[in-house]
């Protein structure tokens, strides 16, 4: 009974403990591999805008296990993002199709348009 208390104030539990365990696997590579990941997950947390929390560990996850097998496989880094790596990063966040922030402010605009364009009428 606490645990859902506490996770409709502060959100998912099993979600907060995913998200550590995929910093842990981040942190744990090693370079290049690891400084490209924790890049690459700095611009997904600024840029993805993802606020769907399953989607998100999903997402992250997923990115996890690519670093994880390039590294093993040797792959450089550049082979996995490309010559523009926040065109990767985008095109790697589209891939999941979750509710992000923009949407509540898509919706607002959307509305207040509608609103003032009654008041027209």
């Amino acid at each position: 009974m606490a645990a859902k208390w506490i996770e409709a104030l502060t959100g998912s539990l099993e979600q907060k403990k995913q998200y550590r365990q995929y910093k842990a696997r981040i942190e744990a590579l090693p370079e290049p591999y690891g400084t490209v990941a924790k890049a690459t997950d700095r611009y997904l947390m600024v840029a993805g805008g993802i606020v769907d929390g399953d989607v998100m560990v999903t997402m992250l996850t997923d990115l996890a296990d690519l670093w994880e097998r390039a590294a093993a496989d040797g792959t450089p880094v550049r082979d996995i993002v490309g010559d523009d790596p926040a065109e990767f990063a985008e095109t790697f966040a589209r891939a999941y199709n979750g509710k992000v922030w923009l949407d509540k402010e898509r919706t607002r605009l959307n509305k207040a348009v509608d609103d003032a364009a009654r008041k027209e009428k």
